[in-house]
């Protein structure tokens, strides 16, 4: 499995726009703020692994 890194860029309604901190790239991806932890925000780091996104410190 492999694991990936996001850094929430901004939040829009009931959805956040994701950007990957692990690989050089400006590219967003929207995600349903359903699938993502409770409490996020601007700026909150997140891993994707095994299917669900978590909050790193």
């Amino acid at each position: 499995m492999e694991t990936w890194f996001y850094v929430v860029e901004s939040i829009d309604g009931d959805y956040a726009n994701l950007r990957r901190t692990d690989i050089d790239s400006a590219d967003l991806k929207l995600v349903a703020r359903a699938l993502l932890p409770e409490g996020i925000a601007e700026g909150t780091k997140l891993k994707y692994e095994l299917m669900q996104y978590s909050v790193i410190e």
